[in-house]
């Protein structure tokens, strides 16, 4: 969806993001602003003052602010309030966590995945923070229930584990390459099961589907289908930078000798790449897919085309938010 920063008065549109989000390096520009780590450092009176900037700006207010500033107070906003509520999020749900809490614990997975307690450990860190951030993170404005939140706990934790579990395993007796990708795998599989289960209810009940102006055609399970696929590559392919090449570094290192004579400098070398590696993979991979999503008239359910058909301006395509 092409978005335009400016209203027909002149006044900056607060409604859509500075950069035109139907491009990839409109998409790119905005992420890396929302998942600025420095964002994390604001304070619970900054974060209100930036709300309270876009609040009356939306109102038509005038805040005395360049455009700069009211740009940067969004970014905040963005940073710390969910789009479809409103409501503040837990600080280490946020997308501007994920660089400093994915750089730790995939760092750590990639270390410690040889022996079984240090697998379930933390395989088990690394799902309890993804439930969080999907839970954060969810589209629409629908609640998750507590049901909801343990089975698809569970069912990716159990997932993860035994996936590394059995192809700890089952690659014991190949090159030692083949072992240090199994976390990889592992996450692969933990996310094609967590991010559908903790947003089940989407795909039963539908996310909010709205025309270019705003206005709500219903609820579309179709659409809901098609976000948290989305969601689920994006995920995947934002682990796979640091999962999948800092494995070969590691293996180059391992067959010069230089981790046997200091072993304890693995984990800090490969939170470090991490960390280095995340702060682009997260924007660039949250980038592939617009986050207002959009979805042809002809695919979305028979009722919520009717409606959006007996409209004056018939719409072409509907809009949600496909979440992150």
């Amino acid at each position: 969806m092409a978005t335009d920063s400016n209203n027909n008065n002149g006044r900056l549109n607060l409604d859509a993001p500075r950069y035109d989000q139907s491009t990839y390096m409109g998409r790119a520009r905005h992420f890396l602003g929302t998942t600025n780590p420095m964002n994390l450092l604001c304070t619970p009176t900054q974060l209100e003052e930036a709300k309270d900037v876009v609040v009356r700006y939306r109102k038509g207010e005038n805040v005395n602010m360049s455009d700069d500033e009211i740009w940067a107070a969004k970014s905040v906003y963005d940073s710390a309030y969910h789009p479809d509520t409103g409501d503040k999020m837990m600080l280490i749900g946020r997308m501007s966590a994920q660089v400093p809490m994915n750089m730790s614990i995939t760092g750590c997975m990639m270390t410690f995945y040889q022996s079984t307690p240090q697998v379930i450990f933390w395989q088990w860190m690394n799902q309890s923070f993804n439930a969080l951030v999907n839970y954060t993170n969810r589209a629409g404005d629908s609640e998750i229930s507590q049901s909801t939140l343990a089975t698809s706990y569970v069912a990716a934790t159990g997932g993860a584990m035994g996936t590394a579990l059995g192809l700890n395993a089952a690659v014991k007796n190949f090159p030692p390459l083949v072992g240090r990708l199994v976390p990889f795998v592992a996450v692969c599989c933990a996310n094609s099961i967590n991010i559908p289960m903790m947003r089940r209810s989407e795909l039963s009940d539908g996310v909010p589907l709205f025309t270019e102006k705003g206005e709500r055609m219903g609820n579309s399970k179709t659409a809901a289908k098609e976000g948290i696929t989305q969601v689920v590559i994006s995920r995947m392919a934002m682990a796979a930078p640091g999962m999948v090449t800092i494995p070969l570094f590691m293996n180059v290192l391992d067959k010069r000798g230089i981790l046997k004579r200091y072993p304890r400098c693995a984990a800090p070398v490969q939170i470090g790449l991490c960390g280095v590696i995340l702060a682009f993979a997260t924007p660039l991979c949250c980038a592939i897919f617009e986050q207002k999503a959009s979805i042809p008239l002809s695919r979305v359910e028979p009722e919520i085309r009717a409606k959006a058909e007996a409209l004056k301006e018939r719409p072409e395509l509907l809009f949600y938010n496909k979440g992150l």
